[in-house]
């Protein structure tokens, strides 16, 4: 009977401490993947904003000769991040490929332009930048038409100051959330051993060597949680790396280590802090009060 009534005990101690840790690490994951969605997030909005193209149309008498030499300069330009030259002949395949049908048979003449589709740097994708860079190319004389979305440039630094905002405030709520949440699994883990801290305390134990042996094993729970909140950083970054290189999200691995860092100390931090203040609120009751 007693030995059936230990193991029982054991597996609802295990239980207990499994829950524990689920909600450490779970908590320490969505604070870890916000931390390093906060450091990327400028290199998110700038890979966006470099994927919107200004295109230069020319004028059929530019010749290959002016368009290698407009190509160059463009090469050597500050705001350029990457040019990409589309003759008229790919330009009508391009269409045709759209279109499902060879507009040319009909046509007899190809009306299109060459050009070139200029992604300009994120740090240029402003309003003021990107009309001084327009002005400056419409005084090349065969350049025939600029164009670009200028509603989309006005959108896109628009919305980034409005997310930067909200970023904060909800890095700010979450965190919050993450001590309650946290503290709650711990002091409810405390409170199943309200008896046996009062029953140390009524035979002349210390409050010291009460919290002791709970603190340490809250910390080795939050140490866990907290590896386990890492492990999953890690495969979650593998995930975006791979699909998205584009992004470069490795690229910081000193902010990225700076988060994972962040992410254990939080959670061997707010483990001791509950873990403290819950044995120690349970150490003042009087007797009566614990029922």
């Amino acid at each position: 009977m007693s030995s059936s009534f230990d193991r029982f005990q054991k597996r609802r101690l295990i239980s207990s401490y499994f829950s524990v840790v689920l909600s450490i690490s779970l908590v320490l994951f969505l604070l870890g993947t916000l931390g390093l969605f906060i450091i990327n997030s400028k290199r998110l909005a700038d890979n966006f904003k470099e994927k919107i193209a200004m295109t230069v149309f020319f004028k059929n008498e530019a010749n290959d000769t002016i368009l290698k030499s407009f190509g160059t300069e463009l090469k050597r330009a500050a705001y350029a991040k990457k040019i990409v030259y589309v003759s008229k002949e790919e330009a009508a395949k391009q269409h045709t490929d759209i279109i499902g049908e060879d507009f040319l048979t009909f046509l007899g003449e190809n009306p299109l332009q060459n050009s070139y589709d200029i992604h300009i740097k994120a740090a240029y994708v402003e309003n003021d930048s990107v009309a001084k860079i327009e002005r400056q190319l419409r005084t090349n004389p065969m350049i025939s038409d600029i164009v670009y979305d200028k509603q989309l440039v006005n959108l896109v630094n628009d919305n980034i100051k409005k997310i930067s905002m909200w970023i904060l405030i909800i890095s700010g709520f979450l965190t919050f959330i993450a001590v309650l949440l946290i503290n709650s699994s711990l002091r409810l883990s405390i409170y199943s051993h309200r008896f046996i801290i009062k029953t140390m305390q009524m035979v002349g134990a210390t409050k010291s060597f009460i919290r002791k042996p709970f603190v340490m094993r809250s910390v080795k729970l939050g140490m866990l949680g907290a590896i386990l909140a890492i492990l999953a950083l890690i495969a979650l970054l593998s995930y975006v790396q791979t699909n998205f290189p584009d992004l470069g999200i490795l690229n910081d691995k000193i902010l990225i280590l700076l988060v994972f860092a962040a992410v254990f100390g939080f959670g061997v931090l707010i483990t001791w802090l509950s873990t403290h203040f819950a044995t120690q609120r349970f150490l003042n009751l009087r007797t009566d009060d614990l029922y």
